[in-house]
């Protein structure tokens, strides 16, 4: 072991006598793998992050802007995003997950219908408040990736209503995936009163709120 040692000890001078004389600069330590993947994740997180809140504000802007935005160069968007399409399409896909999340923690399938209902409105409107962009005009020209996330959105709050009409808490009578159509047509017509300064938030939350449990209640 002594000899290993001594050999081990020879190499390493060897080197660095090497290095001395060449002017060589020592042999770079590699990254290790987990904290590549954390850097990447955290460089995605802070671009997506970014892309959300310049995007609303500025739905056409660049993704020089974006990078600006989030204290990262134009190469390091472009090398987690191909292509503007494809960071948009992302941040849709992150979008979505935030608000199944919001879903998930409402506890909509266990909560009596009309208060599942009031839980629905709430996670929906503390979706729009982080992401704007929902409500521009130029949304619809965002491209979605396939399937599109925002599908399993409308379908829980269908499963919502039918509850109620089932239970007796709502309207048997209308047809839930037309109630589901109207609730969303409510909540967002709120949105942009908001949005363009005719009605305070919080007073738009309440109306909207009332205005869909009286729908879903029908006249009895």
């Amino acid at each position: 072991m002594a000899d290993s040692a001594r050999t081990d000890d020879a190499r390493t001078g060897a080197a660095r006598a090497h290095e001395a004389r060449t002017g060589a600069a020592p042999a770079a330590r590699t990254t290790p793998p987990r904290r590549r993947r954390a850097d990447a994740r955290r460089s995605i997180d802070a671009i997506l992050n970014a892309a959300r809140t310049v995007v609303s504000e500025r739905p056409d802007a660049s993704m020089e802007e974006i990078a600006a935005a989030a204290g990262v160069t134009r190469q390091t968007v472009y090398a987690h995003f191909p292509s503007r399409d494809a960071l948009l399409a992302a941040l849709v896909e992150s979008a979505a997950a935030e608000y199944s999340a919001l879903l998930d923690e409402a506890g909509l399938d266990t909560a009596p219908p009309a208060e599942a209902l009031v839980r629905f409105l709430s996670a929906g409107w503390r979706f729009v408040d982080r992401y704007p962009l929902v409500l521009n005009a130029t949304a619809n020209l965002i491209p979605r990736p396939e399937p599109d996330p925002h599908d399993v959105v409308p379908p829980r709050l269908e499963r919502l209503i039918a509850r109620g009409q089932q239970e007796g808490d709502f309207d048997p009578q209308t047809p839930a995936s037309w109630l589901t159509a109207a609730v969303f047509g409510l909540q967002h017509t709120a949105a942009e009163q908001v949005a363009s300064g005719r009605l305070a938030a919080e007073e738009a939350e309440v109306l909207c709120r009332d205005s869909a449990l009286r729908l879903c209640r029908g006249a009895g």
